[in-house]
């Protein structure tokens, strides 16, 4: 006769039965012997003490972690199991150092890797030192065909911390003398990533996500972020910067492999070379596009020549100085203490100049000498990322004004010169300036646009449907008009009176040629205009003041929220948020909201000019 099972193993198998798939992470990771000159490998143990805060049951039905079915519950079980598969802490050099002891039923079997990257940050600016400092990942998973890269930030000091390296020593996790190298990460930015990185993902803008947030005492948490190819431009540029060929090829060779397949690139050469030109012709492409559609949506993403702060697909990572400004401020520079940032306007050349350093890889992985940058300087290559993003801008304008696709193909392969011209009165509103000049703000420095470029775009095509004629130059600057435009910032030149009048005839000439071209009644096309502009345009927007203030805000109701109440609240919001006129929408009316979303929608409205 069998051994009769106790509760607490039926209690196990019904736990392991019922999410089988969460087993699969842990800690083990193709990329460890892949690229082993690109991690380090740490021990890990529990983490106790820890609840979970939020866990986004959507992107988890798309990793295949729990059943497409599943409710939006946090039950005990599936509780637990997030907390045995995410609330880990690594055994870093301190603890072994000084024979720190854990338990050994907490030790777990597998170890974790922190990845190396080149770092602005390090004293040393070759990436010898630099890389995850308080992250680690905690492996792969597929599904349908797709394999996730899983990370967690907040568990651990490792020695890749630029604290580490400013200091000269080996910190212990948790110390409370030094902030950013104590290895942990606070619940505030894992909301912030949250809020932010969902309103990113559903308006098409590729983004890390947060699939979960698990909270210590003291604000502290744990913050679990997925995406289906977690390698940053900066795997590869430490290995380029110190000429290390072997290594540099093993990172490359291992991303293009995992772009393939995962299905995203789908028709890759088998040849060495001839995956390398495919290569850089891809990242040209997805640099350059994603450059103009920063510039476009006035995304501030802090693009540098380290490559540090996105993913090598154009995904938004670290969204700790990630923004989105409601009106284009090209002049806002972050304080970063040590040095001001890049501005919006200066991204594409940041975009560009890592375009150059692909390009550099390429040369090298196939002639194995490594040339100088400044060969590249005017490349062919670099003159396609300037095409790439000027015709990315174009189409994104179109889009803007409310056009559809094919509106927007055919103005773009006919019409090109007429958007050119649109294009030059857009830029001069867009990029007017206070007479007030830079200012000091919260978080640095910024000389505030004058002008709200969607409000303009959203309202005049409803005034021309009602009234059947232009608007005076006058009335244009008042539709237009910021709050943080004074009587002064918007009196009218001779020079502004013509822009406005330029402005008002290219935009009433491309609607007449898509009119003409698809036989729409002028009026009829107005009306759709009208309506797909209020969705694109709309008045309420997220900026990256009004995510700091409703962060605070949930923070304070934190207590009693629950992770379905949060996820809710995020689903609801994110909905909210969604500028995609060609999606289908569900009619939401604020009365029957809750008062904290009610107050989250007013801190927008609020904000919605900001920075």
């Amino acid at each position: 006769m069998g051994k009769a099972l106790n509760q607490s193993t039926i209690r196990k198998s019904k736990k392991e039965a019922s999410y089988p798939r969460f087993k699969k992470i842990n800690g083990e990771h193709p990329f460890q012997k892949a690229c082993p000159d690109s991690c380090v490998l740490y021990k890990a143990r529990k983490r106790h003490g820890g609840k979970v805060a939020y866990f986004n049951f959507d992107l988890a039905k798309e990793m295949g972690l729990i059943p497409k079915d599943h409710d939006g519950h946090v039950t005990k079980e599936l509780e637990d199991q997030i907390l045995e598969t995410f609330s880990i802490v690594i055994i870093n050099e301190y603890d072994e150092i000084n024979n720190v002891q854990f338990k050994e039923e907490d030790i777990l079997p597998h170890k974790y890797m922190a990845t190396r990257y080149l770092q602005l940050q390090h004293p040393n600016k070759q990436g010898k030192t630099s890389g995850d400092g308080r992250s680690i990942w905690n492996g792969q998973i597929s599904h349908k065909g797709v394999t996730w890269d899983i990370s967690s930030c907040g568990t651990g000091a490792t020695r890749l911390s630029p604290a580490t390296h400013i200091k000269k020593k080996f910190f212990q996790t948790g110390d409370p003398s030094i902030s950013y190298g104590c290895g942990y990460s606070e619940k505030d930015e894992g909301l912030s990533t949250l809020f932010f990185s969902e309103i990113m993902n559903k308006n098409g803008l590729r983004t890390e996500r947060c699939l979960g947030i698990i909270e210590f005492n003291g604000g502290i948490s744990i913050n679990i972020r997925a995406h289906e190819n977690l390698i940053r431009p900066s795997h590869m540029f430490n290995h380029l910067k110190q000429g290390n060929y072997n290594e540099l090829k093993n990172v490359v060779d291992y991303f293009i492999s995992r772009q393939e397949e995962n299905g995203f690139w789908t028709d890759v050469p088998k040849k060495d070379s001839d995956r390398y030109t495919y290569f850089l012709e891809r990242q040209t492409d997805i640099f350059a596009k994603l450059s103009a559609d920063f510039e476009s949506h006035y995304i501030f993403c802090w693009l540098d020549w380290d490559g540090d702060n996105i993913l090598m697909d154009g995904g938004i990572i670290d969204y700790g100085s990630i923004r989105q400004f409601g009106l284009f401020h090209h002049e806002y520079r972050y304080d970063d203490i040590q040095r001001f940032s890049t501005t919006i306007k200066e991204q594409k050349e940041k975009a560009k100049h890592i375009v150059l350093s692909f390009e550099q890889i390429v040369d090298f992985l196939r002639k194995k000498k490594k040339r100088s940058s400044s060969v590249f300087k005017g490349s062919r290559n670099q003159k396609k990322f300037d095409q790439i993003f000027k015709t990315r801008k174009e189409e994104n304008l179109l889009v803007k004004i409310g056009l559809e696709k094919d509106h927007v193909e055919f103005m773009m392969s006919k019409n090109r010169k007429l958007v050119d011209k649109f294009m030059k009165p857009y830029s001069y509103f867009e990029r007017a300036k206070s007479l007030e000049g830079l200012q000091k703000v919260a978080d640095g420095i910024n000389w505030s646009a004058i002008f709200c470029m969607r409000d303009l775009l959203r309202e005049l095509p409803q005034i021309y449907l009602s009234r059947k004629e232009a608007v005076s130059a006058q009335e244009f600057v008042q539709i237009g008009r910021s709050n943080y435009a004074t009587d002064a910032d918007v009196a009218l030149s001779p020079y502004r009176e013509k822009m406005v009048a330029h402005f008002q005839k290219y935009y009433s000439e491309i609607l007449d040629k898509v009119s003409i071209q698809f036989g729409i009644q002028f009026a009829d096309l107005l009306l759709k205009i009208t309506m797909r502009s209020s969705i694109i345009n709309k008045y309420d927007r997220v900026t990256g003041d009004s995510i700091t203030t409703i962060v605070a805000k949930v923070m304070n109701q934190k207590p009693r929220l629950t992770p379905e109440d949060l996820h809710t609240l995020i689903h609801d919001f994110s909905d909210y948020q969604d500028f995609n006129p060609d999606d289908k929408r569900t009619p939401h009316d604020i009365r029957n909201q809750s008062s904290l979303m009610r107050g989250m929608l007013k801190i927008v409205r609020e904000y919605r000019e900001g920075i």
